[in-house]
């Protein structure tokens, strides 16, 4: 069996915002989120 990566959701999985654009592969949150966690 093949194992493939599925591709990112388009929405962020902490607060199901929708992603707009994603910078990396494997980019889960939107960038609401992502600001909050660079302290």
């Amino acid at each position: 069996m093949l194992t493939f990566h599925p591709l990112p959701p388009k929405q962020c999985q902490e607060c199901g915002e929708e992603i707009v654009e994603q910078r990396e592969s494997y980019l889960y949150e939107c960038e609401k989120c992502m600001s909050q966690q660079e302290e």
